[in-house]
């Protein structure tokens, strides 16, 4: 997989760049601040950009704002946002696209689970952080859910599939597709392609946070 790194942290980011390179990607391009990053993506052509939520030159929501930027000159770009702090401002627009993901920085420490979810991620799928998830519970369009209900979309949200969330959950893949046929009646989500549904109901849990 070919990645571009935005990091401002010099050793944060060739820590990174060395575990991916050890994974076997191949790092073509590295940038400090966001508007660096925008044009080395715009020349490397990755598959995937990994981008530090704050970086220069505001050190607010400027890889944010960034990896927006990206994603509408370069929507093949998969794009996995990464910080210290819970930050979904940016996040509901760029989840309905897919390739996405938002993982706190920590995440990077399970190097298992990191490579799992940048390969979900640059394949189109997502993958958000459960602590970014588990901040979202109790948002008052999910009211209606059960505990259990509010379990899985916590997990639809993480990116897993219905077979993923029954084997973490222990259930049948049969009760975990009617726990998901509630979430979407009880989130008022029409019928529609199944993958289109999911990305919705995650909008839904993610717009509330915003």
């Amino acid at each position: 997989m070919r990645i571009v790194i935005g990091e401002d942290s010099a050793l944060f980011r060739e820590g990174l760049a060395s575990l991916l390179s050890h994974a076997g990607h191949d790092i073509v391009g590295r940038a400090a601040d966001a508007n660096t990053l925008v044009a080395v993506v715009a020349q490397a052509q990755p598959d995937l950009a990994i981008v530090d939520v704050r970086m220069p030159p505001g050190l607010a929501d400027d890889g944010a704002r960034a990896a927006r930027k990206i994603r509408t000159a370069q929507p093949e770009v998969a794009i996995l946002l990464l910080s210290q702090h819970i930050e979904t401002r940016h996040s509901v627009e760029l989840v309905s696209q897919g390739g996405f993901g938002y993982l706190l920085k920590d995440r990077v420490l399970d190097v298992d689970e990191f490579l799992e979810s940048i390969a979900r991620v640059a394949a189109g799928g997502s993958a958000l952080d459960p602590e970014v998830v588990g901040r979202l519970l109790g948002r008052p369009a999910t009211s209606a859910l059960t505990p259990r209900e509010r379990e899985v979309l916590g997990l639809m949200a993480e990116g897993c599939t219905n077979v993923a969330i029954a084997r973490r959950l222990f259930l049948t893949e049969r009760t975990v597709e009617t726990h998901v046929g509630n979430i979407m009646a009880k989130l008022g989500l029409e019928t529609n392609v199944e993958e289109h549904r999911r990305v919705l109901a995650v909008l839904t849990y993610l717009a509330e946070f915003s």
